[in-house]
């Protein structure tokens, strides 16, 4: 998806440069391309005590939103395949931060900016969809007004035909946001069992509260 090889022509460097180093050197060399590519890749798990939940941490040129979605596109188009049997559902965050008020302010900025600020942004239809799990500092409809009036009046909410879905994912001390396109309901809410396995129209039985219309 991204052009990206393992090893590759790193390795055949190495190689010929290790012709011309003695053991302790290559040794040495060896060592320090693992604990580099340790400290570079470009999936790093993050530890948080929450049953049933894993964070990795992406860099670039990995975008979360854009991986998660052809991993369920990906699913979708070949239901009778599973290839992430003990995963039931992703949720991309392209940017987290501290789960204050301030924090969510930084957060929202950073990436409600590009979608709905940028040169030339047209009037979007938006809706907003809050998941908060052992935290009790921020209210939902806290974080719907603030994500919301950071949005801009320019643009408007509409729950059922959005063009953007603001999803803010909120865990004890740490909250994250990202912006995903109106396919979301279509691929499940991300919910890679229910791509797998339809089971009616897919929808869990009781809907988060979102940002409402006036």
């Amino acid at each position: 998806m991204y052009g990206i090889t393992a090893g590759g022509d790193d390795v055949a460097d190495d190689s010929t440069a290790h012709g011309d180093m003695d053991i302790e050197a290559a040794i040495s060399q060896e060592v320090e391309g693992m604990r580099r590519a340790r400290q570079e890749g470009l999936f790093r798990p993050v530890k948080i005590d929450i049953a049933c939940v894993l964070f990795f941490k992406t860099r670039p040129p990995i975008d979360p939103v854009s991986l998660v979605r052809r991993i369920c596109c990906d699913a979708r188009e070949s239901s009778g395949s599973k290839n992430h049997r003990w995963i039931r559902r992703l949720t991309p965050m392209t940017r987290m931060g501290k789960a204050t008020e301030k924090g969510l302010d930084e957060v929202s900025k950073a990436v409600l900016g590009p979608v709905f600020h940028g040169e030339g942004a047209s009037a979007q239809k938006f809706a907003i969809r809050t998941t908060i799990r052992h935290h009790h500092v921020l209210g939902r409809d806290e974080i719907i007004r603030q994500v919301a009036a950071l949005v801009g009046d320019q643009h408007s909410v509409d729950i059922k035909h959005y063009d953007w879905l603001i999803l803010v994912e909120v865990y004890r001390n740490v909250c994250g946001m990202s912006v995903v396109g109106p396919d979301f309901e279509r691929l499940k809410r991300f919910n890679l069992a229910e791509l797998y396995e339809p089971t009616g129209d897919g929808h869990e039985s009781a809907t988060p509260r979102e940002a409402r219309e006036g």
